[in-house]
């Protein structure tokens, strides 16, 4: 289905009783993506009234949530936290303006038409691919594996495994008390923390050499909601290790 083509939304919504809407364009520096991402979901929304849905669990992202320079620093970001429209939009962050604007419509639409929304905020998703393409959370680990930089910036990263998300995904379908935003992370982690694990388990890869440069420190964030509704999540080992095997066997690696 099209999201901005509302009737093959219709037909293809047609006779199911939940939706799990996931898909939105990501990332371009581009202020093209926000169309797609705002109207799409709303289209899929307003298929789902019609259809009479009964849930619909909507991928948000962390970027609808970090974005937000007036947060507390030592305060972990929770779900009442929401990213700065206008802050994205003046330091042209559009990726992040048109998930928090298109969640914060979804919500609204959800509201004011009787229909069971539930959003859930990954931050960076890893792990193995179930396609031979390589995305763009994916290209952040196999960069490290194959570009071995003199110098690399030592980033800090929030991830989660795809395979967690799935299963949060379900979770907050299947729960009949689970209701409003869910932030999903499992790892606060540094760029070399990344490549020690790699080193260790899965040694035969160009990674960047022993140099790396202070990145900017990112604020914490709590999947605490997630959690109290039963969630739990891998260990980064598992993570990164199956990410790469299933890397290896996608061809992506050559």
């Amino acid at each position: 289905a099209d999201l901005l083509d509302y009737p093959s939304l219709v037909a293809a919504i047609q006779g199911c009783s939940g939706v799990f809407h996931v898909a939105s364009p990501v990332p371009s520096s581009s202020v093209e993506l926000i169309e797609p991402a705002v109207t799409g979901t709303l289209n899929v929304l307003k298929a789902c009234v019609e259809n009479k849905v009964k849930r619909v669990v909507y991928v948000s992202s962390a970027a609808a949530v970090f974005m937000n320079p007036s947060w507390p620093d030592t305060q972990p970001m929770d779900e009442s936290c929401w990213s700065d429209a206008e802050y994205c939009r003046t330091t042209e962050n559009w990726y992040y303006l048109s998930k928090t604007e298109a969640e914060i419509k979804a919500l609204e639409y959800a509201k004011a038409n009787g229909l069971d929304v539930i959003s859930v905020c990954p931050n960076l998703i890893i792990g193995p691919l179930l396609q031979s393409t390589v995305n763009a959370s994916t290209m952040v680990l196999t960069k490290l594996l194959k570009e071995g930089k003199d110098l690399e910036e030592n980033k800090h990263h929030r991830v989660v495994d795809v395979r967690d998300v799935a299963e949060a995904l379900v979770l907050v379908y299947e729960k009949p008390e689970a209701q409003g935003r869910y932030i999903c992370t499992a790892h606060s982690i540094h760029v070399k923390e990344v490549v020690d694990i790699l080193k260790e388990n899965c040694p035969n890869y160009n990674y960047p050499k022993n140099s790396f440069t202070v990145g900017e420190e990112k604020k914490e964030m709590s999947s605490e909601k997630l959690q109290r509704l039963g969630w739990s999540y891998r260990s980064l080992h598992e993570t990164l290790v199956d990410a790469v095997e299933s890397y290896k066997k996608a061809g992506v690696l050559e």
